[in-house]
């Protein structure tokens, strides 16, 4: 077999599930292993034993490392301008996330500061969270709109987004969010609004090729169910995918939502009903849960772990970055959050940030396992076993990384 690169003494963490009627090794893992690349997939991976005759031009020995699908960050708000540090000192002296969100904060604020910022200045902030992001494994990112609410600020944002894809070695997929918040000028108006988010802006970012999903928030403090429908339908004539913020802070029915127009993704679902996650497993929609924004809200209602469980939902897990509610750069950070505070354990976990995040963002089939005819996305960790990913908080472990087989 001709390749480009060896990779050999290590192990490997396939992630890939059992087959079915198989125990499966934890992790999909296979100790003394190997892996072949060749155009930037993987094109062997198995034990060193197994190895098929090779001719490679070059080879990387890791010292038995472990080496990792290349972790994927399903949601995240990585573009925006200014952070809110003043409202997390509000939060702290009593004031709850809807009050300052009523009152002109919140989403509101990180508007204003985006809608001041220039792309330039949206890059260079965003590539310094995205390092917190690459220094703990992550090869693909997914990055939502959302904070601009006009059309010439929200197609800056995806923009900038495109950008960071193109330049600042990760893999971006992209959600335009315009129905995030209504915007201030609008408020005495909001369905003029959300006919501009639906009817001018999304067209007009799908016409640039700058949408990769279409996303909402389905909240009272934000928006309803029929108008995320609206959106969705919009975003069913352009054969775009559609993500829902769902039943972050109440039960609005947004799991259900999603089912409804087979979503790839319903994120958050603290509140979301068993009814609600029946219909999301029957749909196939995965669960994103982002264990950051339940930190920072200090919430005291977690994700019905156990429902998801019980009806076979795939959970994801995701850093949420963001400057109001998830100011949280750290891939692995996010792992150990959703153990300690959701009782995941560290191979759902560490499912939930390779293969099912990579089907959060419709991706299964290129990413998200070490098999062979994936892009070859790998994390290298200085580790004596893979549950240390989620044991270790703020312990640096990455060895380095591979995006389309080169290393960095």
């Amino acid at each position: 077999m001709k390749a480009d690169r060896l990779i050999t003494d290590c192990h490997l963490a396939t992630m890939a599930p059992a087959a079915a009627g198989t125990s499966g090794a934890a992790y999909g893992a296979i100790e003394d292993g190997a892996i072949l690349i060749r155009d930037g997939r993987i094109a062997w991976a198995g034990a060193q034993r197994d190895l098929p005759a090779h001719d490679v031009a070059e080879t990387d020995r890791l010292d038995g490392a472990w080496v990792t699908p290349g972790l994927i960050d399903c949601h995240t708000h990585l573009v925006f301008g200014g952070d809110r540090s003043g409202e997390f000192e509000q939060r702290l002296n009593g004031a709850t996330y809807e009050q300052i969100a009523r009152a002109g904060g919140g989403i509101v604020s990180s508007m204003s500061a985006t809608r001041a910022a220039s792309e330039e200045d949206l890059f260079a902030s965003a590539l310094t969270r995205l390092e917190g992001l690459k220094a703990t494994g992550v090869t693909t990112v997914e990055i939502k709109s959302g904070y601009g609410l006009d059309h010439d600020s929200e197609l800056k944002m995806l923009r900038v987004a495109r950008r960071i894809g193109r330049e600042a070695g990760v893999r971006v997929r992209t959600s335009y969010l315009g129905l995030h918040a209504t915007p201030p000028e609008y408020r005495a108006d909001r369905a003029a609004y959300v006919d501009l988010a639906i009817d001018d802006i999304l067209p007009t970012a799908h016409a640039q090729r700058l949408v990769d999903a279409v996303d909402a928030y389905c909240e009272p403090i934000a928006f309803t169910g029929e108008e995320v429908a609206r959106l969705f339908e919009k975003a069913r004539t352009l054969g775009l995918p559609v993500k829902l913020h769902a039943d972050q802070l109440s039960d609005g029915g947004g799991a259900a939502l999603a089912a409804r127009y087979g979503a790839l993704s319903a994120d958050h679902i603290e509140h979301s009903s068993e009814a609600g996650i029946a219909a999301m497993a029957r749909a196939g929609v995965i669960a994103v849960l982002l264990p950051g924004a339940y930190l920072m809200l200090r919430e005291t209602t977690p994700p019905p772990v156990d429902v998801l469980r019980a009806h076979g939902v795939a959970m994801a897990v995701a850093t949420d970055c963001n400057p109001g509610t998830s100011p949280l750069a750290s891939m692995t950070a996010a792992l150990t959050l959703a153990c300690v505070q959701f009782r995941l354990t560290p191979e759902e976990a560490l499912a939930g940030a390779t293969r099912h995040a990579a089907a959060a963002l419709g991706l299964a089939a290129k990413i998200g396992t070490l098999e062979a005819g994936k892009a070859a996305d790998l994390a290298v960790w200085d580790i004596q076993r893979p549950a240390e990913l989620c044991y270790w908080l703020g312990k640096p472990m990455l060895h380095s990384r591979y995006l389309g087989g080169v290393r960095s």
